[in-house]
């Protein structure tokens, strides 16, 4: 009898294999960092290679600190940072480069050339996303033309290029394959036909030797290599993280949303079996595929701020006022207001709705009695003024009024920060019992597929609440907060040249 899921959970800054029981509890959890490499400003890359060594090792670690054995597991289902881009040797399973990650921005003066020859409407009209460096056409096209060979051999078919779940499942199986959360996500799917889209391939210049087959969400989509575990395991559940966590928190139904605090936020809002277009600077997405009936996809609004948790990690890091990320709700609780300091967290650009990759990080408002602790106050604040303006085009494009806000992500944890969010929102934030809701929806999806779950109803009515934050901040102070924070995201708008 098969008793667990093993997740796994491929993640911006680490990987974790998680092992899920039948009542969706976590069983077991094993997480390990790995590098961030920055050539240059406005850089990131991962060495591809790391991560799958991160990746192994966390899910040999979780089955052998567990004591499960691999017989025990019914499927593995696949979670991943999004939009980063992997190309490897087809022959040698090598990657030619280091991978581009979805925060990088050296090709937002590419996109800048696409928008004034007039792009950005067909690429939006068969995407549903907004041209951006953020996603993995641009990022495909620049490791083409400036890895030496890497166009010639692609176009002879020797390459293979892929998001992190195409990579994870290629080491894993040695099949090629995505599926439609994330193929949604690289700027060359068309989203109403749910496939790869001749003209958008064409613009870029990218062979389509290059991409994966694009498979369901939730269905067998390969087997692991036995010597791996032990045992072979079908790989029945795939999704780009931010879906994941969406199906993770059961919402399943059009008007739900959920808010994900990781590296960056991300609220993602269930809008139904057809796509929505947004009029207010959203992306409109694939949420995940059941099998291959008409009705079988769900569609999403999102909206993403590209650091959340990322702004701890600097202030532990980059400015050493913490020793450790747990610390920053007690350091920022020790003062009772921020002093007047603004803190916008544009280190990489800003995201929805704003889609400025030129913003950067700012600090406004400093005085001399400005201490530790009120940059630690304005910097979890200014995590959750970011989402005020997501929610806000959100609601415009769907006409739908929130009438709770689900959260997870490690931030989620973190209750001064939720109280905040719930006040600056005017809007219930939700904490379900489970906040490893990424690794949890991918673990439904996998589990879906091979019969470990019977039904969309059987998950909806595992999601269990742990607490509940009612908004306390009367109108005129948010509105007075929010004016403000607008004054200091105009001050942080095109600062980088």
């Amino acid at each position: 009898m098969t008793k667990y899921i093993l997740a796994l959970d491929q993640g911006t800054t680490s990987s974790r294999a998680i092992l899920f029981d039948h009542a969706g509890h976590l069983h077991a959890c094993a997480q390990g960092e790995f590098r961030q490499i920055f050539p240059q400003p406005g850089w990131v890359e991962h060495d591809a290679n790391e991560i799958w060594a991160s990746q192994l090792s966390v899910m040999r670690q979780v089955m052998h600190d567990s004591g499960v054995a691999a017989s025990e597991v019914a499927a593995i289902g696949v979670a991943n940072q999004r939009e980063t881009t992997v190309l490897w040797d087809r022959a040698t399973g090598v990657p030619v480069a280091n991978a581009i990650v979805w925060q990088d921005r050296r090709n937002a003066a590419f996109c800048e050339q696409l928008l004034e020859e007039g792009k950005a409407e067909l690429i939006q009209q068969k995407t549903g996303l907004v041209l951006d460096a953020y996603f993995s056409a641009t990022k495909l096209k620049w490791l083409l033309d400036h890895v030496p060979g890497a166009r010639a051999r692609a176009e002879r078919g020797e390459l293979a290029f892929g998001t992190i779940d195409s990579w994870l499942i290629y080491k894993l199986s040695g099949a090629h394959l995505t599926d439609t959360s994330n193929a949604s996500r690289t700027m060359l799917f068309n989203i109403y036909t749910q496939q790869w889209d001749a003209d958008l391939l064409a613009l870029l210049d990218i062979p389509a030797s290059l991409l994966p087959q694009v498979v369901p969400s939730s269905g067998v989509a390969a087997h692991t290599h036995a010597e791996l575990l032990g045992v072979s395991l079908p790989i029945a559940g795939i999704a780009g993280d931010q879906q994941g966590a969406t199906f993770g928190q059961a919402c399943l139904k059009p008007g739900m949303a959920k808010n994900t605090y990781g590296t960056g936020c991300f609220m993602l809002m269930n809008v139904g079996k057809k796509p929505l277009p947004s009029k207010n600077r959203l992306l409109s997405t694939v949420g995940w595929r059941l099998g291959d009936g008409p009705d079988s996809t769900d569609y999403l609004l999102e909206g993403s701020a590209f650091v959340a948790g990322a702004a701890v990690q600097w202030m532990r890091d980059g400015l050493g006022i913490i020793k450790h990320s747990s610390e920053v709700e007690a350091l920022a609780s020790s003062v009772p207001d921020t002093g007047g300091l603004v803190f916008v967290p544009a280190f990489a650009g800003l995201g929805a709705p704003y889609w400025d990759p030129y913003a950067r990080g700012t600090l406004i408002g400093i005085t001399r009695g400005t201490g530790k602790a009120h940059i630690a106050r304005a910097a979890l604040e200014g995590v959750a003024y970011q989402n005020v303006d997501v929610l806000s085009a959100m609601q415009k494009d769907a006409g739908i009024a929130l009438s709770e806000l689900r959260v997870d992500g490690g931030a989620a944890r973190n209750d001064m920060l939720m109280q905040f969010q719930s006040d600056i929102l005017n809007v219930p934030v939700v904490r379900p019992e489970v906040t490893e809701t990424t690794a949890l929806g991918a673990a439904y999806l996998a589990g879906l597929a091979v019969g470990f779950w019977s039904s969309l109803e059987e998950i909806a009515a595992q999601w269990r609440v742990a607490r509940r934050f009612e908004p306390t901040m009367a109108d005129d102070e948010r509105l007075s907060r929010l004016h403000k924070w607008q004054r200091a995201v105009e001050r942080s708008r095109d600062w980088s040249e």
